[in-house]
């Protein structure tokens, strides 16, 4: 297990890349598979969860060929189905959450699948029912072993279009069933489908490989089938989240930094939600610039009630963000209530940050309160353990802010998902080490 040893009262200053978006990625990635003809992917992530997906696919038989640090072209033209019943897969396979999205481009294409039960962050129970019903109205079959194997086995020897209205407005649930059905004989029609940029970037990918998909961008898709697909060319966007988490690390640090290249349009109303934290950030072409800033307040509501931010599925704001916005919040001045609805789990890092001596109340598994700082006190440095991807990150925001060393232990989730955030950070000014 690996640590971060992180000094404090660190006040940055310079540039910085997002990286290509890792939940865009992992819907790409696994879409190479509705073709025999090369796909070339451009601004792929550098990060574990990413690179165990392309190492999976090299192990199914896909050819990968690495054209830069942060481009790949594939070609699934020998794809070997028999190693869906292999120790080796199963093993690779459980370790990622991510797998789960192999699952519909393997029933488009080959009329089968199998996969095990998907591990990936503990933030609370996150059910696959969205991908297994949809999959179920287009004609699959499954069933699930409950021994000690736990795979999910598919057949899906003739998929037919149909309607939906998906239970919930789950984004992988919408890309699995997206790529399933772009190969179904006759129309699918998709009710509460999620809307995110990733599956509007996947959908639009996918029409340039052949496949018939109108809709995008709204919760109403409609799935013309078509036989097979050909290849094409893509370029992820950046990682929104990542530039939510550069916002809330300036803040927090009083730190100029700006970020680069955000492809704006997209990021929907995360700069809204982290200005009416009263943080001040300026758009200068496609670059958002963040200056250091001593106090920032939080707005209230019109009526003089308490700020709240909560997340819901997009154009809402994305849950990912919330242990950003939560940790941003420590030095601000006012008060906000921070609402996670989506995961039952995942606000219980806050025990750590009261430790290091923030103001909040943890509620209840949803909910937390944070009275704002505005600089009275400085945080102080402690050892911690990061429990998910975006709590590990917003520890790592409140450490750099902080007076004194702190250590972040299982520093491997963080990695999961950011793209060497220590080098990179460091690159700027925060003095971060590796151990």
């Amino acid at each position: 297990m690996a640590s971060f040893r992180i000094a404090g009262d660190q006040h940055l200053k310079g540039e910085i890349n997002p990286q290509g978006a890792k939940n865009e990625a992992l819907q790409i990635l696994c879409a190479v598979l509705l073709t025999a003809e090369p796909v070339t992917i451009h601004n792929i992530p550098n990060i574990r969860d990413v690179n165990k997906l392309i190492e999976l696919l090299g192990d199914l038989g896909v050819k990968v060929e690495r054209l830069s640090d942060s481009s790949c072209r594939f070609q699934a033209d020998q794809v070997d189905i028999s190693i869906l019943d292999t120790a080796a897969y199963r093993e690779k396979a459980s370790a990622l959450r991510g797998s789960v999205m192999l699952l519909g481009p393997m029933l488009a294409r080959f009329k089968t699948g199998r996969i095990p039960r998907p591990g990936g962050d503990k933030i609370g129970r996150r059910r696959l029912d969205t991908h297994f019903l949809g999959f179920e109205k287009l004609g699959a079959k499954f069933n699930f072993d409950s021994d000690e194997s736990g795979m999910y086995n598919v057949d899906a020897s003739h998929l037919q279009g149909t309607y939906m209205l998906l239970d919930e407005a789950s984004v992988t649930g919408t890309a699995n069933v997206v790529m399933a059905a772009v190969m179904a004989e006759g129309k699918t029609t998709i009710y509460n489908a999620a809307c995110e940029p990733y599956l509007q970037q996947l959908c639009s990918m996918l029409n340039r490989m052949g496949a018939k998909i109108s809709g995008i961008a709204s919760n109403l898709l409609t799935i013309e089938g078509v036989e097979k697909l050909g290849g094409t060319e893509h370029t992820m966007l950046p990682d929104m989240i990542e530039i939510g988490s550069f916002i809330g690390l300036a803040a927090m640090t009083q730190s100029e930094i700006t970020i680069k290249n955000c492809q704006i349009p997209q990021l929907g109303i995360i700069p809204d939600v982290f200005k009416r934290l009263g943080i001040r950030m300026e758009f200068r072409g496609d670059d958002i610039y963040v200056p250091a800033q001593e106090h920032y307040q939080i707005e209230s509501f019109l009526d003089g009630g308490m700020m709240t931010v909560s997340d819901a599925p997009w154009p809402g704001f994305t849950p990912d963000l919330l242990s950003i916005v939560l940790v941003t919040a420590i030095q601000a001045q006012g008060t906000l209530l921070v609402h996670q609805k989506m995961f039952e789990s995942r606000l219980f890092f806050v025990d750590k940050l009261i430790e290091m001596g923030a103001q909040m109340i943890l509620c209840d598994p949803h909910r937390a309160t944070v009275i704002g700082l505005n600089r009275q006190q400085q945080l102080k440095g402690i050892r911690m353990s990061s429990p998910d991807i975006r709590a590990g990150v917003a520890l790592l925001i409140a450490a750099l802010s902080a007076k004194g060393d702190s250590i972040i232990d299982n520093i491997e989730q963080i990695d999961r998902g950011y793209q060497n955030i220590d080098g990179r950070l460091n690159a700027i000014g925060a003095v971060i080490e590796r151990l």
